[in-house]
């Protein structure tokens, strides 16, 4: 029997009453793991957030293992182009393939093309998405996102761009 830390996570839609462990994750995730963008907002803000924002509209998939939420994927999209909003996990679960589980999942559900942005300090994140297929596509001063961090726009797409080696 495999041990329960090894297992494959469950993945379900987030309801409501995911909403505090949701945030528990995006709080814990950001402050241990993405040190080089601290938060714009106090923690309870965050929660609200959470609760009005990211649950109502039935966007989020949570990972879960040993009975708790680990992790979370938030997607939309717009009249041309699909995104990942978010996508963290607990700290002790990274590196354990549920990233790419739920990043497979977006993929699966969203039309291409798929962008997201990170930090430019987060270098763990850029490998990460870079090592699945994303490509750089702009570099921004910060100036456009709420911790005035530099930032990063990564697209996916399913076929490689025109005149692009294979």
């Amino acid at each position: 029997m495999r041990h329960p830390a090894f297992a494959r996570p469950d993945l379900r839609p987030a309801t409501s009453g995911d909403a505090d462990a949701i945030a528990d994750v995006f709080l814990r995730s950001r402050k241990e793991l993405v040190a080089c963008a601290p938060l714009a907002h106090p923690d309870e803000a965050v929660r609200q957030w959470v609760r009005e924002r990211i649950i109502p509209p039935g966007r989020t998939t949570v990972a879960l293992a040993e009975g708790r939420v680990i992790g979370f994927l938030t997607v939309s999209s717009d009249a041309d182009t699909s995104w990942i909003d978010h996508l963290y996990l607990l700290p002790a679960w990274v590196g354990r393939g549920i990233g790419t589980r739920l990043l497979d999942l977006a993929r699966q559900q969203l039309p291409p093309p798929v962008r997201l942005y990170t930090f430019q300090g987060n270098q763990r994140a850029r490998r990460f998405y870079e090592s699945r297929g994303f490509t750089a596509i702009a570099f921004g001063d910060g100036s456009q996102n709420e911790e005035k961090c530099p930032d990063v726009l990564y697209e996916w797409r399913s076929d490689p761009p025109a005149g692009a080696a294979i």
